[in-house]
């Protein structure tokens, strides 16, 4: 019995699973508390099943899936939603580590202050340097702490939904390391690329956003097996949002500097630990 991987819920998997009866691949499906887990019954369907797994979270969708349902599917098969809104409570707080869940929580109590009253007082503390009077290099944590900072619903909303969603899968599944390097270096790198091109007036965990996606984007390609990967699609419209912030069409302040940064350092790091899981 071999656990070849998990889907985000029974749905999905009783798809899958009838799609490998398809294949004559024995596959059933075993609950745990971040989603279901998927086990294969003979050990030499394996490597079949893990490259047929991968195409499916790429494409779940696919008519291929639907059909083998139809043909394959079990009438009595029983879904487990999980208990409604405890449920869903528990899959937000098991989707991620405790670094995924500090970084979010953080931020939003700090959107909350900005909006209570305390924007300029938390502006003061936390803004890059030469954003605010006597603000100078001794305050060295002014390199980080605007990537916090949040000036809007939308841009608040926007980051902490692919925070929570990809640094919760590299944390959960490779671990606290590589979410750290990737939150402090495309906290700060990025920023000082942003503070060169537009001044110091500028905030939001865009760039390390974007270093979570370059980095899951490619360790999926590089390393299948890792267990992190996003699909192409995704991949695509990041690419398009990041050209449209060169251009007036999102009619908002865009750190252009900041996302492509934060890009660069996801991938510098995803080619850095692939290569090292390669040679280990």
């Amino acid at each position: 019995m071999i656990e070849i991987g998990q889907l985000p819920n029974a749905r999905a998997a009783q798809a899958f699973i009838d799609y490998l009866k398809g294949l004559n691949i024995q596959c059933h499906a075993v609950q745990h508390a971040q989603g279901v887990g998927l086990v294969i019954s003979n050990p030499a369907d394996e490597s079949q099943a893990r490259a047929e797994l991968e195409q499916f979270a790429n494409n779940p969708y696919d008519s291929k899936y639907l059909q083998a349902s139809w043909d394959n599917g079990d009438t009595s098969a029983k879904f487990n939603y999980g208990p409604g809104t405890k449920g869903l409570v528990q899959q937000f707080l098991t989707g991620a580590g405790p670094l995924t869940l500090i970084t979010f929580f953080s931020c939003v109590a700090i959107f909350a202050g900005m909006n209570l009253g305390f924007a300029d007082a938390i502006y003061n503390q936390l803004s890059f340097f030469g954003a605010v009077p006597h603000s100078d290099i001794s305050q060295i944590w002014r390199v980080f702490t605007p990537s916090l900072m949040h000036f809007s619903t939308m841009h608040i909303v926007f980051n902490l939904l692919w925070w929570w969603y990809l640094g919760g899968k590299i944390e959960t599944r490779l671990g606290i390391r590589p979410l750290l390097f990737l939150l402090v270096i495309a906290g700060t790198i990025p920023s000082v690329v942003q503070f060169y091109m537009t001044g110091p007036h500028f905030g939001g965990l865009s760039g390390v956003v974007y270093a979570v996606v370059g980095y899951t984007w490619l360790m999926g390609i590089r390393q299948p097996r890792c267990g992190i990967s996003l699909p192409q699609a995704y991949m695509g419209f990041m690419m398009v949002w990041l050209v449209l912030g060169f251009t007036d069409l999102l009619g908002m302040p865009i750190a252009n500097g900041a996302h492509i940064g934060g890009l660069l350092v996801g991938l510098a790091q995803a080619l850095f630990d692939s290569r090292k899981q390669s040679t280990s």
